[in-house]
């Protein structure tokens, strides 16, 4: 959809500045629908900016439902954070065992107390949600606790959680209810979990069977396997983590191998049955059927956006593909006064992503039509070693590009590899336009690979050419 100018902006008068001239007195300029990043860096910012604002979100719990939220959302509470935090954990393994070959001794014998752990995380996802909420306080909005649903274009009913309702009249309405895990149809998914669960096991599973081939699915992996339990994952593709560069992908499958996890590519899963104290996961490989025995099965195999019971039936909000808010180019829905952002648009499922949509709806609604800019996204994998990619991959230049290109690729042990006698390579890889010079994209798996990257982003993002890349002293050792 072009870009539009139509008059859905703040204005400091209370009636709608829509051209409808309703008159009808609006409590507030904007509610949000979900405290997530998206919604409290939107809802922050256009407080900020001197505009009436609440903001309506679930409470406050580890494992979301539909009754279940809190300020902070997936990221903070049962997303990035906390799976950094069990990555963290568990890279204590391999530092254990690699410090070995440089002379220490007692390391690789530690015990693991996963209890310990999951309380010191679940301690620290709770200050954090606490911070949200006084952000959003300290920045003038108005936090309120319940489910909200839309009424109509200017009216979200809030239920609170003592059962009553509370009626909120505003000239626009964000919706920003991010999206969640799920297991899908199949006999036995009542016996499955997905990563809310897995991120407050309160026992490490002796065998753990994790159903996915993307970025969840082999973080949750490298975590599981490095906190003792047997993994198993299973996949549709050959390789696993479907859109990232080939090379790269086919690296981490053979780190997941060389850390002990068992694969299995190209099986499809069939039903998960109680046996005993164990489950039985059925899959389909292509030697046949075979029964997976396991503690827990994680399934991993994508998210769906929150839009259930919203209201959104009241508006005739057209959803898209995977049931995602459809919006155009400027974040506004089919109903020019509500506007959505995040996950639950399923464009670019990251936070930073949400961040960024975020700042470009305030100075829309401040007045300013604003385009979110998608160019050069950065985005890290926490597999073990990690993975960080920014621009396009060799196959996207390929398939869209019509000049030529250059692709610089190298492999190489760490050095610290050298003493520590891990068997894992890394791989730096650049994607260059030759007629132009410009560096398209960057990828690399290896230590430190999500903090060398960001950097990187920073030069594609300002047109970086590969001469200036080998006109850079490097930094060594």
């Amino acid at each position: 959809t072009a870009l539009t100018t139509r008059d859905f902006f703040f204005t400091r008068s209370g009636a709608m500045a829509d051209g409808r001239g309703s008159g009808e007195a609006m409590e507030y300029d904007l509610v949000s629908i979900g405290a997530g990043s998206g919604g409290t860096r939107t809802s922050r910012m256009a407080a900020k900016a001197g505009l009436r604002v609440a903001v309506v979100e679930l409470p406050f719990g580890l494992v979301s439902s539909k009754e279940i939220g809190g300020a902070g959302g997936t990221c903070v509470i049962r997303g990035c954070v906390p799976k950094k935090l069990l990555v963290y954990a568990s890279s204590f393994h391999s530092e254990f065992l690699d410090s070995r070959g440089f002379g220490w001794k007692e390391g690789a014998n530690a015990g693991f107390d996963l209890k310990a752990l999951m309380a010191k995380k679940a301690a620290e996802i709770e200050r954090l949600n606490g911070i949200y909420g006084r952000l959003l306080a300290n920045s003038g909005c108005d936090y309120i606790e319940g489910y909200g649903k839309v009424l109509d274009a200017n009216t979200v009913r809030v239920g609170l959680p003592d059962g009553s309702e509370r009626i909120l009249k505003t000239k626009n309405i964000l919706i920003a209810t991010g999206g969640r895990a799920f297991v899908p149809d199949l006999p036995g998914k009542e016996l499955c979990v997905t990563s809310d669960e897995a991120l407050v096991f309160d026992k490490v599973p002796e065998t753990l069977c994790i159903v996915g081939g993307g970025y969840i699915a082999v973080e949750f992996a490298g975590i599981y396997a490095a906190m003792g339990s047997t993994v198993h994952i299973i996949y549709r593709k050959p390789l696993p983590l479907r859109g990232f560069d080939e090379e790269c992908r086919k690296l981490v499958a053979d780190n997941l191998e060389k850390r002990g996890i068992v694969i299995h590519a190209e099986c499809t899963p069939k039903s998960v049955a109680k046996d005993g104290e164990m489950l039985s996961v059925n899959i389909d490989t292509p030697q046949g059927p075979q029964t997976i025995k396991a503690n827990q099965c994680m399934f991993a195999t994508g998210r769906k956006p929150n839009v259930d019971n919203l209201g959104l039936e009241n508006v005739n909000l057209e959803l898209g593909h995977n049931n995602a808010i459809k919006v155009n180019n400027i974040l506004q829905t089919s109903v020019p006064n509500i506007w959505a952002l995040g996950d639950v648009i399923d464009r670019v499922q990251l936070t930073p992503v949400a961040l960024m949509e975020g700042m470009a709806l305030v100075e829309t609604l401040k007045g300013t039509p604003t385009e979110p800019n998608y160019d050069f996204i950065a985005s890290a994998v926490f597999c073990q070693p990690p993975l960080a990619t920014v621009g396009m991959t060799e196959e996207q230049a390929v398939e869209t590009l019509s000049g030529e290109i250059d692709v610089f690729v190298e492999t190489f042990r760490p050095m610290r590899n050298t003493l520590s006698g891990r068997d894992e390579r890394s791989l730096m890889k650049l994607i260059v336009d030759v007629k132009s010079d410009k560096v398209l994209g960057a990828h690399m798996v290896g230590p430190d690979s999500a903090e060398i990257l960001q950097g990187v982003a920073v030069a594609l993002k300002c047109g970086a050419t590969k001469t200036q890349f080998d006109s850079t002293v490097g930094i060594h050792p």
